[in-house]
């Protein structure tokens, strides 16, 4: 199968294949006659493998674990557990952080009911005194 042809079924671009080969999740194909890549039909389960595993919040290098792991029989189903589960408790660590920052920018928000011109904007100013920058400009 040609890159064109994989990427199509694949649902990817065809820039995406050769990533996932650099990245060494895609086995590099052999070349046909004619120097195009020719892929086996492998390689459009594997891709929609990544693209699936990625929708789930899994990166790359997490990914390229589980693509062993599912080659290697009954025993990777507790690594592939142990996977998702410190992944859950990422993705509980976003949703908190998204939360409270969501939280703060609707109290931020709400501050904005002065008229225009007996206010100073809340929110910028929340940002510009924020202690914790201070440390960004380099003056402690």
């Amino acid at each position: 199968m040609r890159t064109s042809e994989v990427a199509a079924r694949a649902r990817v671009n065809p820039q995406t294949l050769r990533y996932y080969e650099r990245r060494g999740l895609l086995a590099e194909p052999a070349r046909s006659a004619s120097g195009y890549r020719a892929y086996s039909p492998q390689a459009v389960r594997i891709v929609r493998f990544i693209k699936r595993a990625q929708g789930l919040g899994f990166a790359l290098d997490d990914i390229e674990s589980l693509l062993h792991l599912a080659e290697g029989g009954p025993d990777g189903c507790d690594a592939a557990r142990e996977l998702s589960t410190a992944k859950i408790a990422d993705l509980d660590v976003r949703i908190a952080d998204l939360q409270a920052m969501r939280a703060a920018l609707g109290r931020l928000v709400a501050t904005c009911e002065q008229p225009r011109d007996q206010r100073e904007c809340p929110i910028l100013a929340q940002i510009t005194n924020d202690p914790a920058n201070d440390d960004l400009d380099g003056r402690s």
